[in-house]
């Protein structure tokens, strides 16, 4: 059976460095399989965080060979074999251990963002289209890779001032929905941080479910943005019919 030079990082976010393991390689394995060979056989206080297996959990998210990628849906034959493969957690979190990583600031940004809230008149009757239109968004499974390339937090570390395009992919969600109520800009502006994103399209890349982050999400909200609070007509125009500010 042909085997394949695994290089994990073992240690927590004071100490840590990379480990090198042989591991089998059997048809159609994934590089989720080849650390659990690693935690069965060889080591069995690796830390790997995972769940479903199927691609739908977003769980065992990691970088491997230096890109970020969902574990279970990477197969080992499609990675080159005449060299260590790398298993590194994810860079724009603090690591727990070896390759779990602290997410839970994701979870309090997400408290920032109001839920949805229907129209006082809401009939509930929507157009197909409005329907589609905000359907992707409901695809994300909360693996957080765009947010681990995204380079306003990996390389700036602006956690503090940018949301980042798992929450832009959200806000889109409630604001695309044509029986919401709110009015987001305000938040997206000030507390989110939207005028940080560059539209590299990077979160786009690397997204599992291959959702249209950029495109769809995030220069549609940046648009919204512009139109609240830097278009000189439109705010001309809400000062005439004495129309509320945004929230």
């Amino acid at each position: 059976m042909a085997e394949a030079i695994l290089e994990v990082f073992r240690g927590d976010r004071e100490s840590g460095g990379a480990k090198q393991y042989s591991v089998p390689i059997a048809p159609g394995m994934v590089v989720l399989d080849a650390l659990h060979y690693v935690q069965g056989h060889l080591e069995p206080d690796l830390a790997v965080r995972w769940n479903c297996k199927a691609g739908k959990c977003g769980s065992c998210s990691a970088e491997v060979n230096g890109r970020p990628r969902l574990t279970c849906k990477t197969r080992m034959d499609s990675l080159p074999q005449d060299k260590p493969i790398t298993v590194y957690p994810m860079k724009s979190f603090p690591v727990i251990k070896d390759l779990v990583t602290d997410v839970s600031w994701n979870y309090r940004v997400n408290k920032k963002i109001p839920a949805f809230a229907p129209k006082p008149d809401a009939k509930w009757k929507m157009y197909q289209e409005d329907v589609e239109r905000g359907q992707e968004f409901r695809k994300c499974i909360e693996c957080f890779l765009c947010q681990n390339v995204c380079h306003v937090l990996r390389d700036h570390n602006k956690k503090e001032e940018f949301g980042g395009p798992r929450f832009f992919v959200r806000t889109a969600a409630l604001e695309m929905h044509p029986l919401d109520s709110r009015n987001r800009a305000r938040l997206l502006k000030d507390e989110l941080g939207i005028g940080y994103c560059n539209i590299t399209k990077c979160c786009t890349e690397v997204c599992p479910e291959e959702i249209h982050i950029t495109d769809n999400a995030i220069i549609p909200l940046k648009e919204r943005v512009v139109d609240e609070f830097y278009d000189p007509i439109l705010k001309l125009v809400r000062k005439i019919r004495g129309a509320p500010k945004p929230d």
